[in-house]
């Protein structure tokens, strides 16, 4: 498959302690809705698996692709994505953070398949550090796939161009396997792993490392009533969205 390039937009939050279930999930599912506005190639959100960092406690994770940054930019204008981001979002949560940048050259399907795990890492690069040595860890990054680890299907990388909420870190990877256990399994090449990370570990003053599945859908159907749509999105609860001139009813679950 060709290589293209895609606008990559990632959200980490952390809920609140003690919020109701009921309001994480409206949240989460109103996220999840927005995969349906124009120009979203990809979108999914849902629990963060595993957070690696100390300083930062995301709990959740929001993935989405865009095919440019007017595209990207028409995402966050929409007036249905502010009314999640107002109703649902900030109420419950006490710490938000987005990174987004432009991958060169991305190889692969850009809707990435339920069930598989991401590992998203952030680095807040030292004051005044050059271009050069940027490049340096771009080329790091661009070596994973290629030098003993066969099991990333697909690895992103770029330089934030959204800094208002990036908290200082302004480079970003993304690196997508099958699975949890393909993802588990970059610890058989630790040693490979840190030969690569001594190559800028000095140009970094600190990194955030989150690894995330991307939710399992199931059951669909579609119904058509005396004209409307009606669209359903549903993690444990039932949420309803008219959208046109016929009923759609969609149950989803995420099991990851």
């Amino acid at each position: 498959m060709s290589s293209q390039q895609v606008i990559e937009h990632i959200v980490l939050f952390n809920v609140k302690d003690n919020t109701d279930p009921s309001k994480l999930d409206a949240m989460v599912n109103g996220l999840n809705s927005l995969s349906s506005l124009p120009h979203v190639l990809h979108l999914s959100m849902g629990p963060v698996f595993r957070n690696r960092s100390n300083s930062f406690k995301f709990c959740h994770m929001l993935h989405s692709r865009y095919n440019s940054k007017e595209d990207l930019k028409g995402y966050s204008d929409h007036e249905s994505h502010l009314k999640v981001v107002r109703e649902n979002v900030l109420p419950i949560c006490d710490d938000i953070m987005a990174v987004d940048w432009v991958s060169e050259g991305l190889n692969g399907e850009i809707k990435i398949k339920p069930s598989s795990a991401i590992r998203v890492s952030f680095l807040k690069v030292k004051e005044n550090l050059g271009a050069e040595e940027k490049a340096d860890i771009f080329k790091v990054f661009g070596e994973f796939k290629e030098e003993g680890f066969d099991s990333i299907d697909q690895i992103s990388y770029g330089e934030n161009f959204s800094p208002a909420r990036a908290k200082g870190f302004s480079i970003a990877s993304l690196a997508v396997f099958p699975g949890i256990s393909e993802l588990d399994a970059l610890s058989s090449n630790e040693e490979l792993m840190n030969k690569k990370k001594e190559k800028f570990r000095d140009f970094l003053e600190g990194v955030i490392i989150v690894d995330y599945v991307v939710p399992q859908v199931v059951g669909k159907c579609l119904w058509i009533v005396e004209g409307w749509s009606l669209q359903v999105w549903n993690i444990r609860t039932i949420q309803f969205q008219v959208v046109n001139l016929e009923v759609q009813y969609s149950i989803s679950q995420t099991v990851a």
